[in-house]
């Protein structure tokens, strides 16, 4: 069997695997590229895997004029950079020990010991240069199938790295196929190893999570981490109950995926905390969180706490009740952004002075005019 793509042929994958087959080694474009191919979603990255150790790869990248950097030099893996494009090339691989976390390996000139030690069939594909498909554990089934699956032993999989329960529910809302269901070994073993995920880092977390609440439809795949107890033990509090009708109304309504808004749709605590995120990212989560709990009009709303923090709050809204979308939601949001207060500190310093009254002046004036939806001019405010 033969995979086709532009981004097998393209110059920059072809001088990658070139120089390295050219040098007598086994290469092939690995995992997320492949997988994506056969299921025809878009590559994003072009990985690649070879019996080369390190070493010969920055030899023989140096030797074909393109520029190797040492990035995961300890796991094996050079970036080689082709026209700015770059490709992680990693050496085959097997365990050697694993502690939940990370792994260490050793170099191999196997494909199957290469294989063997990631996590699900869908990712353990292996493509030449000029196409021809390798798939050493059997996973064209499951591919045809959606179906997401450890490999070999479910358990063992989990027990070699933690983070794989997280992205066993990612890669199933990405890839699988809604209707089937999760693999119920699969299932099994995260629920059996939940507490697993108390040892992986908030950064890697925060990771996971975003990605798995980015896919197209997370709900079914969310739905089945809190059944199984793991969504509790990322988030607790958290509730998927309102991610089915929100994504609808983004479907139907052509509203942008937002993670944010579908986390904070699910409620819970301290997610910026737990998760690690940055301080933006934190910071539109609790403006979010502020504009559902203020009671305000939507253009009052978009007014204090942004138009993302607007819009998320009445689509969260919207879904929780259920109910459609507010009519002129959006040109409310854009009233709200663009609206100016009249009023600057400048035009109270004369009968105020500067000091606690000033503000508290500017603040009230403020509210009055927001309780005119924003029509009050200054003269009828200053004599207000």
């Amino acid at each position: 069997m033969r995979v086709t793509g532009d981004w097998l042929t393209s110059a920059d994958t072809q001088a990658v695997l070139g120089m390295l087959t050219d040098s007598g080694h086994l290469a092939y474009a690995v995992g997320g590229c492949a997988r994506n191919a056969l299921l025809g979603v878009p590559v994003a990255d072009v990985d690649v895997a070879t019996s080369a150790l390190p070493e010969e790869v920055v030899k023989v990248a140096q030797a074909a004029g393109l520029k190797p950097v040492p990035t995961g030099l300890e796991h094996g893996t050079i970036t080689v950079i082709s026209n700015g494009i770059p490709h992680e090339v990693t050496t085959f691989r097997k365990d050697v020990d694993t502690d939940g976390r990370r792994a260490v390996v050793a170099f191999s000139d196997n494909i199957s010991d290469d294989a063997i030690r990631r996590d699900f069939t869908v990712n353990a594909f292996y493509v030449e240069a000029d196409g021809t498909l390798h798939d050493p554990l059997g996973g064209l089934p499951d591919i045809s199938a959606r179906r997401i699956r450890f490999i070999e032993d479910a358990a063992q999989r989990i027990e070699e790295d933690y983070l794989r329960i997280l992205r066993f529910f990612r890669f199933t809302a990405w890839y699988g196929d809604p209707a089937a269901g999760l693999d119920p070994e699969g299932l099994a073993a995260c629920a059996m190893h939940v507490d697993g995920i108390s040892k992986l880092s908030k950064e890697r977390l925060g990771a996971e999570m975003k990605k798995l609440l980015a896919a197209p439809d997370p709900a079914p795949a969310l739905a089945a981490m809190a059944a199984c107890g793991v969504l509790s033990q990322i988030l607790p509090g958290a509730d998927p109950k309102y991610i089915a009708p929100l994504v609808h109304l983004e479907q139907v309504s052509g509203i942008p995926i937002s993670w944010q808004r579908r986390m904070v749709a699910m409620g819970g605590e301290s997610h910026a905390t737990r998760l690690r995120l940055s301080r933006a990212e934190g910071k539109r989560l609790s403006a979010t969180t502020a504009a559902m709990q203020s009671g305000d009009s939507t253009k009052v709303m978009a007014y204090r706490y942004g138009e993302d923090a607007a819009l998320d709050a009445k689509i969260i809204e919207a879904a929780s009740l259920p109910s459609p979308l507010p009519e002129a939601l959006q040109e409310h949001i854009a009233e709200g952004v663009n609206a100016t207060f009249p009023i600057k500190a400048v035009d109270l310093i004369d009968r105020l002075g500067v000091g606690p009254q000033l503000g508290a002046e500017l603040k009230r004036l403020e509210s009055v005019w927001v309780n005119t939806d924003f029509k009050a001019g200054k003269k009828e405010l200053l004599q207000s």
